[in-house]
């Protein structure tokens, strides 16, 4: 990756957004407060460019700080300028893994740049490598295309979570045709579900694919046939899990069962 050959400030007339922004969602959100924030305190964190031209350079990251500043009616920002120009894939990477770290991603952006660097790379492995995200969030993101509309809408508008929406849609695969209004009510009942309450939907559809939906979800709820194991972590793994978990919203019991699950699939020893 390129390094930084200067760190000064630039004129915002010099500046243009990069079209390798990975965000690209939500991204006017809160701009007053942030505008706020800097004329307070004054930027912490410089934006990344790299040079495109004479007195010409190209936001990678920092979007949001510098259309702040534009509020601020500031003249320059403070930038750390790249020793070399980068492609589009890798000013991504760079977009990405720094809206990571601030955790202020909107979930589509996420499934956009994962569906982009899959298409390049060809392995879910690869993009983790290069994303620094986990190998199952990149397995669900590049799913999203095989979403029904109505699913996709809903994941689209942070209704329910993807893995919900893959739970959901693979349970009605089980029915054969399932219209729109169920599949969205079959979605939101599964994001409140753990992993294995998810599984037990898919199951006993698959098993009885005449089921009343609405009856397969409310058995799934109360805990038929779901077994409780003790397991002994080390700190290191619990804080990691309490993180998973608050990642995707959830509790760390329904986490774990969610990662056994996909890792015992990964396996080969059970089902997807």
């Amino acid at each position: 990756m390129s390094k930084f050959k200067d760190v000064r400030e630039l004129p915002l007339e010099q500046l243009e957004i990069g079209k390798a922004q990975v965000r690209v969602r939500d991204v006017g959100r809160d701009i007053d407060e942030l505008a706020a924030s800097i004329n307070k305190v004054g930027l912490l964190e410089p934006i990344v460019v790299c040079e495109v031209g004479a007195d010409k350079y190209e936001i990678i990251t920092g979007q949001r700080r510098f259309l702040a500043h534009q509020r601020l009616k500031a003249k320059t920002i403070l930038s750390a300028i790249l020793k070399d120009r980068v492609d589009e894939t890798a000013a991504k990477i760079l977009s990405v893994t720094e809206n990571l770290v601030r955790r202020d991603l909107n979930s589509r952006d996420l499934i956009d740049v994962c569906t982009e660097l899959y298409r390049k790379y060809g392995t879910v492995r690869a993009v983790a490598e290069e994303t620094g995200l986990p190998q199952n969030k990149v397995s669900q993101y590049v799913k999203y295309d095989r979403l029904a509309p109505a699913l996709k809408g809903l994941v689209d508008d942070n209704q329910v979570s993807m893995t919900a929406a893959l739970k959901a849609q693979t349970a009605a695969e089980q029915l054969g045709e399932v219209d729109d209004a169920e599949l969205v009510e079959m979605a939101k009942e599964m994001t409140s579900m753990s992993g294995a309450q998810q599984s037990r939907v898919i199951e006993q559809l698959a098993e009885s694919p005449a089921s009343s939906i609405d009856k397969v979800l409310e058995d799934a709820k109360s805990g038929r046939k779901v077994t409780q194991i003790v397991v002994t972590l080390t700190a290191r793994v619990h804080a990691s899990l309490q993180q998973a978990a608050r990642d995707d919203g959830t509790n760390q019991d329904a986490e774990a069962g969610q990662l056994i699950e996909e890792a015992l699939i990964q396996r080969g020893l059970l089902d997807g």
